[in-house]
């Protein structure tokens, strides 16, 4: 517990991202009981209401409590994040192994993640949501796809350069079998360059969905998402600004957290980089 302790008072930026990541991750649990009313009922009588006792947040235009909507609107925001970066850093870390350490599949698998990335993000995963259809399944494969290549480049980047090392070359003379010697001497050495990825991939997939589900592209209007609570307020964000408002506070605290949980395990993992900033 005192190294604990020890470890986020050296570190603040891991402390501070943590707890405030921690925080919405208990919002999106108990949304239930926090938000006590239906973020799908429809009030005519209550509708463009500005924030209350009554209404924290205020309504929208359809008479739906905007807190309730906010609340729940983490559990979509906080999934598409966490799913895509999980699936991006284990199906990025085995093409980039494969492609760092196969020489033969090396230029085939880089060739297809550079026409990958030559495509921004927000445009890939709306050409593939237009292939289907909006749903968060279909929302999660679209940003996952595209953010692989990212993953793939610092895996490959690492083992290749981890591929000439001595103990590398050692344990290949030694008879090691391929499989042993990527899991064993080269994988373990990527991880903290890897952990530190998936905290900024995780960031930018939950910005992806929100801006996807602003213009219509992501999950669907039955879902509250923080990207369609700010579409669905933008009509009148000029004289009921607490429509957009608190998604985008929310969205951008989020963000900040994730932001600065991955800055702070950058520091930690590699002390040269704090000192050098």
């Amino acid at each position: 517990m005192k190294q604990a302790l020890k470890f986020l008072k050296q570190h603040p930026t891991i402390a501070v991202g943590g707890f405030l990541l921690l925080m919405l991750i208990l919002m999106a649990i108990f949304a239930p009981w926090i938000a006590e009313k239906d973020p799908m009922a429809l009030s005519p009588i209550h509708r463009a209401r500005v924030p209350s006792d009554q209404f924290f947040f205020g309504t929208d235009l359809l008479g739906r409590d905007v807190f309730a909507r906010v609340v729940y609107g983490a559990r979509v925001s906080l999934v598409v994040g966490f799913t895509v970066a999980i699936l991006s850093a284990v199906i990025g870390t085995i093409i980039g192994l494969t492609s760092g350490f196969v020489r033969w599949v090396d230029a085939i698998v880089m060739r297809i993640m550079d026409g990958l990335m030559s495509i921004p993000t927000i445009l890939l995963a709306i050409a593939l949501i237009a292939l289907t259809r909006a749903s968060l399944e279909n929302v999660i494969i679209a940003i996952t796809i595209a953010e692989v290549p990212r993953v793939v480049r610092l895996v490959r980047g690492l083992a290749l350069s981890l591929r000439e090392q001595p103990y590398v070359e050692a344990a290949i003379a030694a008879g090691a079998s391929p499989i042993r010697v990527v899991f064993k001497h080269i994988f373990p050495n990527t991880v903290a360059a890897l952990t530190v990825q998936t905290t900024y991939i995780c960031g930018l997939a939950i910005l992806a969905e929100a801006s996807l589900s602003f213009i219509g592209a992501g999950v669907p209007p039955s879902i509250p998402s923080w990207g369609n609570i700010m579409a669905e307020g933008r009509a009148l964000w000029q004289i009921k600004p607490h429509m957009i408002a608190f998604p985008a506070l929310f969205l951008s605290i989020t963000i900040l957290s994730i932001n600065m949980l991955g800055d702070g395990l950058r520091d930690a993992i590699d002390p040269r980089m704090a000192k050098r900033i």
